[in-house]
């Protein structure tokens, strides 16, 4: 009897240590779990502060009600984009702050070499139209990265946007220089859906 006895405790001690271990394996394995999704979105969440405005093309398509976040909103003041656009690109508003646009628009008798003829109507309405929809007034994740990148900076040149370089570094100057895009301020050239805001890396074509 006192066998038996001993031998249904030593059972039931390796059943009560089983049991134990399989249950601390079980917390280790939720805490580890918990610990890897914690990292991977904070990972994740870091960078997207800079590079990761063109991965998510497809899931502004996906969900449209995003498109006005992520993309930049198309010209639509009609003086601007005639006044601007007939001798270049018309920029959309929301790729440069405030303050440049006013820096712009108070030297016009040397506008980059040239000298822009505005009346005083058209030049109220064209400041006004920049000023409302200027980079940090846009919740648009190419403008915020934007201004994040300016700091205390107020460019003249949208091409001298920190940003905006950094998006261009692997393109050499030759490229930019070749007769069939002129210029890096040539946008419409490779983004072929400039005039529509959207500047990804999926609507790129390069001519040679």
């Amino acid at each position: 009897m006192n066998k038996m006895h001993k031998a249904g405790l030593s059972l039931l001690f390796f059943f009560l240590l089983f049991h134990a271990g399989g249950n601390a394996c079980l917390a280790d394995d939720d805490c580890h779990h918990g610990d890897d999704s914690y990292q991977d979105d904070d990972s994740h969440h870091g960078d997207d502060s800079y590079h990761d405005d063109d991965s998510h093309h497809g899931d502004a398509h996906r969900h449209p009600e995003n498109q006005s976040q992520h993309y930049l909103a198309p010209v639509t003041n009609p003086v601007y984009k005639e006044t601007c656009g007939s001798c270049h690109f018309a920029y959309q508003p929301e790729l440069l702050p405030a303050a440049s646009w006013q820096a712009i628009l108070n030297n016009t008798a040397d506008h980059f070499g040239e000298s822009l003829e505005l009346d005083d109507d058209s030049r109220k309405g064209i400041a006004d139209y920049l000023q409302a929809n200027s980079a940090e007034k846009s919740g648009a994740k190419r403008a915020v990265k934007i201004m994040r990148s300016l700091g205390s900076q107020v460019p003249q040149r949208i091409t001298d946007i920190p940003y905006i370089r950094e998006k261009h570094h692997e393109i050499s100057a030759q490229v930019f220089a070749q007769p069939s895009i002129g210029s890096q301020s040539n946008c419409s050239v490779c983004h072929k859906t400039a005039e529509q805001g959207i500047y990804d890396h999926d609507t790129v074509e390069i001519p040679r």
